[in-house]
């Protein structure tokens, strides 16, 4: 916030500046000018957060666009990284990405959706991006499950990280492997390696490219979508991209 308004001083200051060249510069022309914009700044406070806002709104919008043209160049990182799980039909026509986090509430109420459209919805193939973002306890369940996923168990121990209340620290996330069928040593041995450290720092470094900053976020086609979304969008997307 603090920046923003730097920048608008700054501009308020540079006014002061073109002013002063156009008008002229003879000290009581300035004098007179700078009282002018002081006095109307202290009777119009609200022009200063106005202007602060909608350069914000500019700037996310600018860097909302450049993301989505960055899915031209990073599109098969997005969907065909080989060290990514997938779920679903690995060989459906549409693909859906989903930048998560394990301690991120929306997440899990979207999980439920997420299900319903891969059981209805047989041509459809997700991609399951670790994004760690929230908390050191993100970042644990985040390599836990990657490491599941050389047991062939991803996609059974993300769901039921995403169904677990409560803390997520390394003794109960062993807890939930096990439940999950999973062989805890070897999942502890996996989840250190610098392999799966480098998947987690690839998705960030994926989402930063793709101005992906939040969870969760959805990448159908085109459209990056942010925050939770229902089963019917979901169908209408698809729906479009079908029909072309």
């Amino acid at each position: 916030m603090r920046n923003y308004v730097y920048k608008v001083i700054i501009a308020t200051i540079a006014l002061i500046i073109v002013f002063e060249f156009t008008i002229g510069r003879k000290f009581n022309q300035v004098e007179e000018i700078n009282r002018l914009i002081h006095n109307y700044l202290m009777e119009h406070p609200q022009v200063i957060l106005d202007s602060v806002q909608r350069l914000r709104e500019r700037e996310a919008a600018a860097e909302d666009q450049q993301g989505s043209r960055n899915l031209v160049t990073f599109r098969a990182q997005l969907e065909h990284d080989p060290s990514t799980p997938v779920a679903g039909n690995l060989s459906g026509d549409i693909t859906i990405t989903e930048f998560f986090d394990y301690r991120c509430g929306y997440c899990k109420t979207t999980l439920s959706t997420i299900r319903q459209l891969l059981a209805e919805d047989t041509g459809v193939r997700l991609v399951l991006k670790e994004f760690p973002i929230l908390s050191a306890e993100s970042e644990i369940a985040a390599r836990a499950a990657l490491a599941a996923d050389r047991q062939g168990k991803y996609f059974v121990f993300h769901s039921a990280l995403m169904g677990a209340r409560g803390s997520l620290d390394a003794e109960q996330i062993m807890i939930i492997a096990a439940d999950a069928g999973l062989d805890t040593e070897r999942l502890a041995v996996d989840m250190e390696t610098p392999e799966v450290q480098a998947q987690v720092d690839a998705n960030r470094e994926l989402a930063a490219n793709l101005n992906i900053r939040g969870t969760p976020t959805f990448v159908i086609g085109d459209q990056i979508l942010p925050g939770a979304i229902d089963v019917e969008t979901l169908r209408q997307i698809i729906e479009m991209m079908r029909s072309g």
